[in-house]
């Protein structure tokens, strides 16, 4: 197939699609009439000689071969969108757009004050909405344009999207002042032996540490499971469970109320454990629309060398 025999705006039908499922939203979106998306549809079905999507209960369900098609169609079409778009600018100062953050819990409570405040300082006017990583379908509501960014252990999200590592980290154990475990090194007959809170933070990547725990063959006392962080902080204080947590959130955690962190060597070498590190994914289309530099040119004042980027509207 040659570019001249293929009409630009049926691949825009085709992107929404995909991302919509629904002949209806993308007509409202496209500003179009839905018999026009459906004969768009129609076109693009006998060019690419593949149904494409087939109607079903949930909506428009893409074919194997669309999915094909998914990824470079819209990274032409973020690339030509990009091309045309370039010229425009972006004031941080004036500006007074909203923007979507996918993250976790542990982004939230890390996060999410550091850069309210850096906001608060370079660009006033913009306001922030979170939503949980494992809440939605991430990727699809990225590349859909209803979340810019996003924050985390994100493995799903490797292709089609630009990511960037904010750091890498440690394990750490933490634990009330005053516990037993409040003095120098810990043993790992010590470690074994404590109660131990154990956060299931499914679909976060976190999960890692416990697998390589069970990997080494270390068994814990697991006394209590939680499926989130954010009361983590409370319980340590309450109580003389120990938990195991990556080490930025533990020291977000460890106000007056809960402190004697101690770094722990999961393990020892020479079975040494992979530090898992956290990224910013955003779709590939986004890197030059206006508003990527919303956080780029303060990226190492706001989360210690993360650059944030906004996603390209469709």
């Amino acid at each position: 197939m040659e570019l001249h025999e293929l009409d630009l705006n049926l691949l825009v039908v085709f992107d929404q699609l995909r991302v919509e499922r629904r002949v209806s939203k993308v007509a409202e979106n496209l500003g179009l009439s839905q018999p026009a998306v459906s004969n768009s549809l129609a076109k693009l079905r006998k060019l690419f000689g593949d149904e494409l999507f087939l109607r079903t209960p949930k909506g428009m369900e893409p074919t194997p071969y669309a999915d094909q098609l998914a990824e470079s169609v819209g990274y032409a079409l973020a690339m030509i969108h990009s091309g045309v778009n370039q010229r425009t600018s972006f004031d941080p100062k004036s500006a007074t757009r909203s923007f979507t953050i996918g993250m976790t819990d542990i982004g939230e409570i890390y996060f999410l004050p550091r850069l309210m405040q850096e906001l608060a300082r370079t660009a006033p006017g913009i306001s922030v909405s979170t939503v949980h990583n494992t809440a939605i379908n991430l990727k699809d509501e990225m590349e859909g344009g209803h979340v810019d960014l996003a924050v985390g252990l994100l493995p799903q999200l490797a292709a089609g999207f630009v990511r960037r590592r904010l750091f890498r980290q440690r394990y750490v154990c933490a634990f009330r002042k005053g516990h037993a475990l409040d003095k120098g090194r810990i043993t790992l007959r010590e470690f074994t032996a404590a109660e131990h809170l154990v956060v299931v933070a499914a679909g976060t990547g976190h999960g890692k540490a416990d697998e390589l725990m069970e990997r080494a063959g270390i068994t814990r006392r697991v006394k209590l499971r939680v499926p989130h962080f954010i009361a983590v902080g409370q319980l340590l204080r309450d109580s003389d469970l120990v938990a195991t947590l990556p080490e930025r959130l533990a020291e977000s955690v460890a106000a007056p109320s809960v402190s004697g962190l101690r770094a722990f060597d999961l393990h020892r070498p020479p079975r040494q454990p992979a530090r898992p590190s956290g990224t910013t994914p955003n779709r590939a289309r986004s890197s030059a629309e206006p508003d990527h530099g919303l956080v780029r040119p303060t990226r190492y004042r706001v989360v210690d060398g993360a650059c944030c980027a906004s996603r390209m509207p469709a």
